[in-house]
């Protein structure tokens, strides 16, 4: 089963080039840190794709040893994992993370 799982994350990873691993929804987040992930992203005006882990616990359990980060939310650009939600405030705050979305998204 976890091969399937590995899978799934793998393909989610592959197919959204803005993808935010996150307690709840962008709606409805269901913690402090992922609010603040969604609010960064919100702020930056371009869309995203999302998991909320909450409602796919086999990736909750799988995720942190693919990417070697044991923490959610994680955000990943272009198949990379940028961090949780301090490295994506800190990157923001810094200037850093507004062009890297920008260079890996569409326009609203």
């Amino acid at each position: 089963m976890s091969n399937d799982i590995e899978q799934t994350i793998r393909e989610q990873i592959a197919n959204h080039s803005v993808l935010l691993y996150m307690k709840g929804t962008p709606q409805f987040p269901q913690c402090g840190f992922s609010a603040r992930a969604v609010e960064v992203l919100t702020q930056i005006g371009r869309p995203f794709a999302f998991v909320n882990i909450l409602e796919n616990p086999e990736i909750r359990a799988t995720l942190p040893t693919i990417a070697n980060w044991p923490t959610f939310p994680q955000l990943w650009v272009k198949g990379e994992l940028i961090g949780g939600s301090d490295i994506i405030t800190q990157m923001y705050q810094d200037g850093e993370l507004q062009p890297l979305i920008e260079a890996n998204s569409e326009a609203i």
